[in-house]
């Protein structure tokens, strides 16, 4: 299908839809994501019709988004277009007893908590981001998709995600090749065969019951595809530092983030979101961690 299909959509707050939807970017070179330099953001994605590719456009001055969509999956990108921008999100009760939330607030109007509504496609690159630097997660999704995801309906330059059958079916050397280790791999093979399962019920108790998924992979896969305001990414190398210098001025562990974010109960995800977006880093202390890279070709 080489046709666009077209939707106008006029939410009623203004809309920062590449900062709500960079939640979703795996770096600056990812297949399945990019934004053009006319500010349009495209997604390429595997959905239950097939695949298809979307893109966005803001229009500010008219008070809407503008959106097209290519291949057998437009019609339902563009019929999710309000809820991957956040239109099921409600972030009024969300109260600063902090300054630098206040800030983020008052900068980040524009930003909400969407959901793609494609649980497996969360879910492995999150695994792949498991426990290594962003760069070589990322080395690892984009070399994946360009080898077994298909070219995007009407951005052939992207890629769409495979289906889980075909990432259940990627052999052992080319998870190596691109460097993601036996664990990661499994892990992907392992959810794969119960990914529509997945879909039916991506509650944290149901994600965590796969072997290799722990709090902070559910927590990754929950933000994304089902939009959760509140799951905090315990277990992330750098979360806990970023939010106890904005918060605190100091660096706090796992359990001191949390105590940080105990006013914020049911908005922590969004909190800790803004932050990112928003706050100031914490000063760097120490060597940064190295990018492995043990592959063989």
């Amino acid at each position: 299908m080489t046709t666009a299909r077209r939707r106008v959509w006029r939410p009623p707050w203004p809309v920062d839809a590449a900062a709500t939807l960079s939640a979703h970017r795996r770096g600056r070179y990812d297949p399945a994501h990019r934004v053009s330099a006319d500010g349009a953001v495209w997604r390429a994605s595997h959905t239950p019709d097939g695949p298809g590719t979307l893109r966005i456009v803001v229009r500010a001055d008219l008070g809407r988004v503008e959106a097209a969509a290519w291949g057998p999956g437009a019609d339902w990108l563009l019929e999710g277009l309000p809820e991957l921008l956040g239109a099921a999100d409600d972030p009024e009760g969300l109260r600063p007893v902090h300054p630098a939330v206040a800030a983020c607030l008052a900068r980040g109007r524009g930003v909400r908590i969407g959901r793609t509504r494609r649980v497996f496609e969360a879910l492995v690159p999150a695994v792949l981001e498991q426990k290594v630097v962003c760069v070589e997660a990322w080395r690892a999704w984009g070399r994946l998709l360009r080898r077994f995801g298909e070219p995007a309906p009407g951005a052939p330059q992207m890629r769409v995600p495979p289906p889980p059958a075909v990432w259940a079916g990627i052999p052992s050397w080319e998870w190596h090749r691109a460097g993601a280790e036996a664990v990661r791999a499994r892990t992907v093979v392992n959810a794969a065969r119960l990914a529509a399962r997945l879909e039916r019920d991506p509650s944290e108790r149901a994600l965590r019951s796969l072997p290799g998924v722990g709090a902070w992979t559910a927590a990754e896969i929950r933000q994304r595809a089902v939009g959760d305001p509140d799951a905090v990414s315990v277990g992330d190398c750098n979360l806990p530092r970023l939010v106890g210098w904005a918060l605190a001025g100091r660096e706090v562990d796992d359990a001191g983030m949390l105590r940080l974010l105990e006013p914020y109960a049911g908005h922590r995800y969004r909190v800790t979101r803004l932050l990112e977006l928003s706050a100031g880093r914490p000063p760097r202390r120490g060597p940064r961690r190295s990018v492995r890279d043990y592959r063989s070709f």
